[in-house]
């Protein structure tokens, strides 16, 4: 399907001593340029949009020329909160669009194999979302003290992208800002009207760049 993909990169990189991790070598490439990369080559995306800091801007078009995307359609600025920057995203994607995808910047190494994949698993469910099964036993935890242990078998790592139909992510959209609610993860805007989001399994290599030692983690991944 007619797929428009929100790229959000518009963090502080707190965690990365203020240099912003999308613009960090990765390869022959910037992290941003392999992301980038990974979505030019699926046959159902249409179109890229970009959200980021003003001042990476002129950086990540440069790149996107050397690395060879033609899909790249804008490129915006983010807001005060993830929500806010994709909402800004949205605002530039094409009205064609059928489905809507938001990836983050910083997870270079999805596969566009895995990309289809939930394109597919959301054109029929209205939402999906890349994922992997957790590996460890998780504890609920409260003042420190334990107080639940959930069974490993139903739960999952969520990863991006998240991908839903165009009417469906709107109104949930609409319903948040209606309500002044804030989330940080675009499934909870489906869950919140009470839309159907699938869990695309993917893999575990598609990691997600938040510190200095990740970019190293990606570096022997690429290679595999």
């Amino acid at each position: 399907m007619n797929t428009s993909v929100v790229i959000v990169c518009a963090g502080n990189s707190t965690r990365m001593g203020g240099v912003n991790k999308i613009l960090l070598p990765l390869g022959d490439r910037l992290v941003i340029g392999v992301t980038m990369q990974a979505f030019q080559k699926c046959e159902s995306v249409s179109e890229i949009v970009i959200v980021a800091r003003e001042s990476d801007i002129p950086a990540i078009k440069s790149e996107a020329e050397a690395a060879g995307i033609t899909k790249l359609a804008a490129c915006t600025t983010g807001g005060s909160t993830r929500q806010e920057s994709v909402i800004n995203g949205i605002k530039m994607i094409s009205k064609e669009a059928e489905l809507v995808a938001v990836h983050d910047g910083a997870r270079p190494l999805v596969k566009p194999v895995h990309i289809e994949k939930v394109i597919r698993d959301a054109s029929v469910f209205g939402g999906a979302t890349l994922g992997v099964p957790v590996k460890d036993t998780i504890k609920t935890v409260d003042d420190g003290l334990i107080t639940d242990t959930p069974p490993r078998s139903s739960l999952y790592i969520t990863q991006t992208p998240q991908i839903f139909k165009r009417s469906l992510y709107f109104e949930g959209i609409d319903f948040a800002l209606e309500h002044g609610l804030d989330f940080t993860d675009d499934c909870q805007l489906v869950e919140a009207i009470g839309g159907k989001v699938a869990m695309t399994t993917g893999d575990y290599t598609n990691i997600k760049i938040t510190t200095p030692e990740d970019i190293k983690l990606a570096e022997v991944l690429m290679k595999l």
